[in-house]
């Protein structure tokens, strides 16, 4: 069956197919280079895509006063931008009128949920940081999701940035051009300040139950160490010890024993059973049940997706 004689379902899943293929433009039709005549530009107002090769088609769909369907679409795109923003400002202005009056007597200075935090947090989740006990004991599927964000973030832009194993071949020739010049004096700064900061992260990491501090500004003080690192000495000597292997297994790893650490949280929680997870001696290291282990899950992740983006729109790879 043809396509100009098949059903009309099967001719819409076709131009689909060939939409999300990039072989047309939904707006065009075919897109084969045909040859074109100044007979056939002259008195027409929207010329036939089948007689234009790809070039002509595009400077006419960009056109709008010459496509009806591309004028239709922007006034359809703007207008439900403007209702979107105008429900958005509704919504807001709706929970701000349910707020209390500021700087009243009668506001409460601790609710029910923020008591709860303050006063049974140390003895729930163990940890001596409230803050902690909040984001990643009792929000801990608030903070799960973010750290899928990031996830999910550098993956788009590996997917979208990444070169093909060809394009890489190609280009070892130039790729000196991606590698900072000898600087000794900023090689002895960053030989001195990069350790430091690198200690300085982990330590943020490991003391985030403890202290102000945890996964994610513990891993955006890593991940600046190795932008740091890799600005100053270039790609090829950090890979030596943060490869693209290493980099994949630090960050698929870390996201996945957390999935594995928050189902176990998520299942005894809701089923109302007893955690069987020590909580420890507050204040010590070793204390707080699970969250340093996810501090630390959290910051492989940080630290690994600020070291792809910088790689990635720099270079194109790791």
């Amino acid at each position: 069956m043809s396509k100009r004689n098949g059903k009309p379902e099967d001719q819409f899943f076709s131009k689909l197919k060939r939409w999300m293929d990039g072989e047309m433009d939904p707006f065009a039709g075919k897109l084969e280079s045909k040859p074109l005549r100044e007979a056939d530009i002259k008195g027409k107002n929207m010329l036939d895509p089948d007689m234009l090769n790809k070039e002509e088609v595009e400077a006419i769909l960009n056109d709008a006063s010459r496509n009806k369907q591309m004028k239709t679409y922007n006034l359809f795109y703007k207008l439900s931008s403007v209702a979107l923003c105008l429900l958005l400002i509704a919504l807001l202005l709706l929970n701000v009128s349910y707020l209390p009056k500021f700087g009243s007597a009668e506001n409460p200075t601790e609710n029910e949920v923020v008591q709860r935090y303050v006063e049974q947090g140390m003895d729930e989740v163990g940890s001596v940081n409230l803050v902690s006990n909040m984001i990643l004991g009792y929000r801990g599927f608030d903070t799960f999701g973010e750290t899928c964000v990031l996830f999910i973030a550098a993956t788009c832009v590996l997917v979208l940035l990444k070169k093909s194993e060809k394009e890489i071949e190609e280009e070892k020739e130039t790729d000196w051009q991606y590698e900072p010049k000898p600087d000794s004096i900023l090689q002895i700064v960053t030989n001195i300040l990069v350790p430091c900061i690198f200690l300085f992260g982990i330590y943020i990491v490991l003391n985030g139950h403890l202290s102000p501090g945890g996964g994610f500004s513990g891993g955006a003080t890593i991940g600046a160490g190795l932008i740091l690192y890799v600005t100053t000495f270039g790609f090829h000597k950090t890979q030596r010890f943060f490869s693209e292997k290493t980099y994949e297994v630090a960050k698929v790893g870390a996201l996945c024993l957390y999935s594995v650490t928050m189902s176990y949280y998520f299942y005894t929680g809701a089923n109302a059973l007893k955690n069987i997870i020590p909580l420890g001696t507050p204040g010590h290291i070793l204390s707080s049940g699970m969250i340093l282990p996810i501090n630390i899950f959290v910051g492989l992740e940080v630290a690994c997706t600020m070291y792809a983006f910088f790689a990635m729109f720099r270079r194109g790879g790791m």
